[in-house]
């Protein structure tokens, strides 16, 4: 009942700071100056938000035994952590748009990690880098995750651009160089990450087959693949606009294959833990 009841007010605090992010944005793209509701406020939320879903997740995830990560409990996990990093690059950078998608995902990875509690032991108290490579794992994916929705924001962007259609919300968003910088700053970092999962994740793995890991890896490791091709067409021949959004957007689905694709098989659909 208290996790019921936390929970719903952290869904509703979700909801409402990715709404109020939605009007604010819709009255600034009307050119209707007296916004009510400020950007700082909606922060606020999201952050209250977070921080009662931190609380389940201390007694759902870090239980007493060890590490619970479920097949739900892993996207309540990422659902937070996504945006946790959220919030916190928009206290510096002009991201917070991003949360008219990630807060109210946020809000349905928690209800469904209450709706449907699983129970999967992967490391017990005292195995903490294996918790930190996990730690490190759920960071790559929610940084990766973002440079995605920015993606799709840039996408959207460059297209009415291109058919010169400026009005609208474009007024009110970063210029477009500006969003492209913002896109790859995001790549390389989730990148970075990424490849210290990697590196890492070989210190923790005894039989590829007997963990059901092997599909995880290859699919991890192309994904990684991908991600590091953009970066070095970026470098190399200046790869931007389309091209970066087709490599961005493959890269994302082969990692959300690898992270979550082969739990969901593997726990809900097989029932192998």
């Amino acid at each position: 009942m208290i996790h019921s009841g936390i929970g719903s007010l952290a869904t509703i605090l979700y909801l409402m700071s990715g709404c109020w992010l939605a009007l604010r944005l819709k009255r600034a793209s009307k050119n209707i100056t007296s916004v009510i509701w400020p950007r700082g406020s909606a922060l606020i939320l999201g952050w209250c938000a977070i921080l009662l879903h931190a609380k389940i997740l201390s007694q759902t995830v870090f239980e007493s035994n060890g590490l619970n990560l479920g097949f739900f409990n892993t996207l309540s996990f990422t659902g937070c952590l996504i945006n946790v990093v959220l919030l916190a690059v928009a206290m510096l950078r002009p991201i917070e748009n991003l949360g008219i998608i990630a807060l109210p995902m946020g809000a349905l990875t928690l209800t469904l990690g209450l709706l449907f509690p699983s129970e999967r032991i992967v490391a017990d108290p005292s195995q903490w880098p294996l918790e930190l490579h996990i730690l490190i794992a759920v960071l790559a994916y929610s940084f990766l995750s973002l440079a995605a929705v920015q993606a799709l924001l840039f996408a959207i962007q460059d297209y009415r651009l291109r058919h010169r259609q400026p009005g609208g919300f474009l007024r009110v968003i970063p210029p477009l160089t500006e969003m492209e910088d913002l896109l790859f700053q995001m790549i390389v970092t989730g990148f970075i990450l990424l490849s210290i999962t990697l590196f890492s994740g070989f210190f923790f793995l005894h039989d590829l087959f007997a963990q059901h890991l092997a599909h995880k890896m290859a699919l991890s490791l192309i994904a990684w693949l991908v991600f590091a091709m953009l970066l070095w067409g970026r470098w190399r021949f200046g790869w931007r606009g389309l091209t970066a959004i087709r490599w961005t957007l493959s890269g994302f689905c082969l990692l959300v294959l690898s992270f979550l694709g082969s739990k969901l098989v593997l726990e809900i659909i097989l029932g192998r833990y």
